[in-house]
């Protein structure tokens, strides 16, 4: 149940739950919601998803709604670490465990993070959302909030932070153990509507500071004015 929902700097929707399962539950029928109305536009739609540990639920939620025309929606990624096909450091190990039994395999874009050339392969993504969207940008995209204020694998200090020419790029550093794949900052603000999924009492100061329109850290710097933080972090309003 929600307990509180109120706009935020720069017209970021703020709405705050009491559990994670409600988080869970609400953000589903949120991505619902965008991904129907874009169908119902005349379009297919295009659902970008992160990985991580906290937003399974929120899928498993969303493939059980039956009022989603799954043979409409294109599911790409967020982001990706790079490692081999199957490894269990792939975002899309899960991603297709989850999304396979509703999207049929010619809608599942997995981020091509096993070719020689990364940056090719980053452009050639590029090229294929593109074409997916018509040019218009995603529909949705689900991210998360790290606790170092990342969000995708804009990771502070990482140069992809500030790239602006491009809509996929690699990390120059390795994050955990890993380089990544991911959509960039124009590619963010560009979507029609972005969703920050963010649960846990860690990601609570972070979150404070994704509120306050803190541009300092990554988050704090994607288009707000489309976007919602649904969460069970304590935050307020400034």
């Amino acid at each position: 149940m929600s307990v509180a929902s109120w706009q935020a700097k720069g017209g970021l929707q703020v709405k705050h739950y009491s559990d994670a399962e409600s988080v869970a539950a609400a953000a589903a029928a949120w991505l619902r919601s965008c991904v129907c109305a874009a169908i119902e536009a005349g379009g297919d739609a295009v659902l970008a998803v992160s990985g991580g540990a906290s937003p399974w639920p929120m899928y498993r939620c969303l493939v059980a709604d039956d009022a989603v025309p799954w043979a409409r929606v294109h599911v790409v990624q967020v982001d990706e670490r790079i490692a081999e096909d199957g490894h269990a450091d792939r975002n899309w190990t899960q991603v297709a465990d989850v999304f396979g039994g509703v999207v049929s395999p010619e809608n599942l874009h997995p981020m091509p993070v096993t070719a020689n050339d990364l940056d090719e392969a980053a452009a050639a993504y590029a090229a294929m959302l593109a074409s997916l969207s018509g040019g218009a940008g995603i529909t949705a995209a689900a991210l998360g909030l790290g606790a170092d204020g990342h969000t995708a694998s804009l990771f502070p200090g990482d140069p992809v932070e500030s790239v602006t020419d491009r809509d996929v790029a690699v990390t120059a550093m390795a994050h955990a153990g890993r380089r990544r794949m991911t959509l960039t900052r124009p590619a963010l603000d560009a979507a029609s509507h972005v969703l920050w999924h963010v649960v846990g009492a860690g990601k609570a100061a972070m979150a404070q500071r994704l509120v306050d329109g803190d541009d300092r850290i990554p988050a704090g710097a994607i288009r707000r004015d489309r976007a919602v933080l649904m969460t069970d972090c304590q935050v307020t309003a400034k």
